[in-house]
């Protein structure tokens, strides 16, 4: 029954607020309080043009998802899309995939925890730290989704408020002159240092992997479409969105702090959140800007977690995954789905023995890489939606894609543009072999299984 279909045993727990808040949150993580300084180091203040364009292509992505999720809610999302609408290999490849980039992710997230505590706790190693955050963001899925969702509700909100704030200081800055002896600023930095692409076009080219990493994560609103109260509203209103978030919190933000300091100073002086705090004379704003974005890593790890279990238990329901992980707790979570997942992940405590700081650049280009495919084949999936669809069926669509074939074509495109930067690039080009090996390790994994055969399932 269209709009109505849901998997089995998971609940509908989560409320509008929700998922608004999570979508918010999954927009802006490290990728934003971290990474965005190493985009400025490479474009410079063309890196606000980075995120406009790279938004509009999300926003582009997720206008697909969300025609698909409004029509079909159900969990495992684009995953089950590629199995429907490409082909029983492309819903294996895309679900494991996406479990493999969490895992990659949250395990840069782990160790990130490790890093932010030693603000506070220098002389304890990092590993017990990544040890404790891995126990604790596994426990919390255990939780009823509606709890879940509530304490991600609050995790996203912690970083919604810290940037608003730090826009407003910012603009404050800007405008009079706060904590500047009241001589206003006004925006001459975004030009008086080298122009307003001051590493030419290159340098803007180049940020782009750090700009995708940063919107890793928004897809997940489809993976929460089978446990949503309203799909029809609650996913429509939160991808609308998604382009006006990023302008304020991406754009808005690097506007701001790119306005005030010069973009050379940006990352050498530390955080540049924390840069904006302490210029209009906060007392212990490294401390606030330090906890709030240890929540935006633990959020992250989270919600990849949360992400990877519905995956996993989707591939377990199509008989691709070992069978257990299709079984659901009383809360109707997907506990040993979880479980592997947390399991897989305790690699990354391990790592904070050994891994270099050459190795986090790898990690999110992996990542990255992980992402793009998963974007590509939401788009690729509605293309072929679109053809399957009668005419009278594409008519009563409540929730489409504008100018399509167009804007999914285009989004295509980019996606691609991107990878051809990573290749050029000597820190990104490990994530071109990386990547690649793992859809071909999983392709040959498919049919030495036997799962193109006719009711085939995993043993």
């Amino acid at each position: 029954m269209k709009g109505k279909t849901q998997s089995k045993g998971l609940q509908r727990g989560l409320e509008e607020r929700h998922i608004t808040l999570m979508s918010l949150g999954a927009a802006i993580g490290v990728g934003l309080f971290l990474g965005s300084a190493t985009a400025i180091k490479l474009a410079g203040p063309s890196i606000l043009l980075g995120y406009a364009v790279a938004g509009m292509m999300m926003f582009f992505i997720m206008r697909a998802l969300g025609e698909m999720a409004i029509h079909k809610p159900v969990a495992g999302s684009f995953s089950k899309y590629a199995r429907d609408y490409l082909g029983p290999l492309a819903g294996y490849i895309t679900g494991w995939n996406y479990w493999f980039l969490w895992v990659v992710t949250c395990m840069a997230e782990i160790t990130a925890v490790g890093i932010y505590m030693e603000y506070w706790y220098p002389d304890t190693p990092r590993w017990i730290w990544a040890l404790a955050a891995l126990v604790a963001m596994a426990s919390i899925n255990f939780l009823a989704v509606k709890a879940y969702g509530e304490l991600e509700f609050w995790f996203a909100l912690i970083k919604i408020v810290t940037i608003i704030a730090m826009i407003f200081i910012g603009l404050g800055m800007i405008v009079f002159g706060f904590g500047n002896g009241g001589i206003a600023t006004g925006i001459s930095n975004l030009w008086a240092h080298g122009g307003f692409f001051p590493n030419g076009i290159e340098g803007l080219l180049l940020s782009l992997q750090m700009v995708m990493f940063a919107f890793l994560g928004i897809e997940m609103i489809g993976v929460t479409a089978g446990e949503v109260k309203n799909p029809e509203k609650s996913l429509a209103r939160a991808i609308d969105t998604v382009f006006w978030r990023i302008l304020i919190f991406y754009v808005g933000a690097l506007f701001v702090i790119m306005s005030i300091y010069p973009w050379e100073e940006i990352g050498s002086k530390g955080s540049p959140f924390v840069m904006a705090f302490e210029q209009i004379g906060i007392p212990g704003a490294a401390g606030i800007i330090n906890f709030v974005i240890l929540t935006a890593a633990l959020s992250s790890c989270n919600s990849g977690i949360f992400s990877t279990g519905r995956m996993l238990f989707n591939l377990a329901e199509h008989g691709e995954a070992p069978k257990k992980f299709a079984h659901l707790t009383r809360n109707g979570v997907p506990g040993k789905a979880v479980i592997a997942t947390a399991t897989v992940l305790l690699v990354g405590v391990i790592l904070n023995y050994i891994v270099p700081a050459k190795v986090f650049t790898w990690v999110t280009s992996i990542a990255t890489f992980g992402a793009i495919w998963t974007w590509g084949i939401i788009l690729i999936s509605q293309i072929q939606f679109r053809k399957q669809l009668k005419p009278a069926e594409k008519a009563k669509l409540k929730y489409k894609v504008p100018f399509f074939p167009l804007t999914s074509y285009i989004a295509l495109a980019f996606l691609a543009f991107v990878i051809i930067v990573m290749a050029y690039n000597p820190d990104t080009r490990i994530a071109l072999i990386i990547g690649p090996l793992w859809l071909v390790f999983l392709t040959f994994y498919y049919y030495g299984k036997g799962f193109n055969k006719k009711n085939r399932t995993y043993r």
